[in-house]
């Protein structure tokens, strides 16, 4: 059975059969027993376990059983739902909290997820059934040209070119960046001038189409905190002067602040 993979080693179109994908250059690849298949070789793998190791996962994931990043989820799943989609494309899903809203809301799409990180994919695979799962670069997604009605990138890197052949003519990308405000109490607390963040550039071959602020303020205990800092990027900038600083606080006022970034990919 023809999918929509391709191999990532020769390009050809990547056939089902039984628990493993294969092309007609005999490149096979097993599925896991949690669903997934790994389509990231070892030779495009630029270190032994690339993307999120197993300490950043487990921050992610208890961070995302709170509440507090629901409403950016919640909102983003009923965009992609309006656009009634075929297919979706998660690039940089993670542990699938995303991921697996949008396939909730989105009941007749077909859902695949993408993450180069193999500890992230394998937690999502066992508990989101109704999402193809993948190991992969989200700078060489492994699926045929235009094959994708609507594209998700949450946080991750954009990568223009694959970005465009990805997605169809006329079709959806949603990129989730960084409010102004976003973290602006964590970040001033490591540096003396934060920088605001900005809205990110439009993709090549894309037009922006709309684009939503969403923004909160939560209070969050340290531990919660703790969580988050492990997920930003500048979670190495925090010594342990900062941390002790957030420990002796009861409570911690964190601003969320996001843009869902909304482009039609053009002709």
């Amino acid at each position: 059975m023809i999918s929509h993979y391709r191999c990532p080693l020769c390009k050809l179109p990547l056939f089902r059969g039984g628990a493993s994908y294969t092309c007609d250059q005999n490149h096979q690849f097993d599925i896991a027993k949690e669903g997934y298949v790994n389509l990231l070789p070892v030779q495009n793998k630029k270190s032994k376990q690339p993307g999120d190791n197993q300490e950043m996962v487990a921050a992610r994931r208890a961070f995302f059983e709170t509440h507090h990043y629901e409403f950016l989820r919640d909102n983003l799943a009923s965009l992609v739902a309006q656009k009634t989609p075929e297919k979706v494309l998660d690039l940089g899903c993670g542990e699938g909290f995303y991921t697996r809203e949008i396939a909730s809301h989105c009941p007749n799409a077909t859902v695949y997820g993408v993450d180069i990180a193999k500890p992230a994919i394998r937690y999502a695979a066992k508990r989101y059934a109704q999402v193809a799962f993948s190991v992969a670069s989200v700078k060489e997604a492994p699926f045929e040209d235009k094959f994708a009605d609507v594209i998700v990138s949450i946080f991750a890197p954009i990568f223009d070119q694959e970005l465009a052949r990805l997605c169809k003519s006329k079709g959806s990308l949603f990129v989730i960046s960084p409010a102004e405000h976003h973290l602006f109490e964590l970040k001033s607390l490591i540096y003396d001038d934060v920088k605001l963040h900005k809205a990110p550039d439009t993709p090549a071959g894309f037009t922006l189409v709309d684009r939503t602020k969403l923004q909160q303020t939560h209070t969050m205990d340290f531990t919660c905190v703790q969580h988050l800092i492990m997920m930003t990027p500048f979670a190495w900038k925090f010594k342990q002067q900062h941390l002790d600083r957030l420990q002796k606080m009861d409570k911690v006022e964190v601003t969320l602040s996001f843009f869902i970034n909304e482009y039609q990919r053009n002709e």
